[in-house]
């Protein structure tokens, strides 16, 4: 028997592909750069956020 809570959280996912996408993908990164990434991996990440900074002014 699954939990209702599970299931609704199944269809606002499969409703919302695009954002639920878009949540899975910053918790991974979030998750990788507080656990996992070393100082060259947190180098070139900030080269990439200075980038796309820019480019979003």
């Amino acid at each position: 028997m699954k939990n209702s809570q599970t299931e609704a959280n199944k269809k606002w996912q499969e409703q919302n592909k695009e954002r639920a996408k878009y949540l899975s993908n910053r918790s991974r990164t979030r998750s990788f750069i507080r656990n996992q990434a070393t100082l060259e991996d947190i180098d070139e990440l900030q080269l990439l956020l200075d980038q796309r900074i820019e480019s979003l002014k």
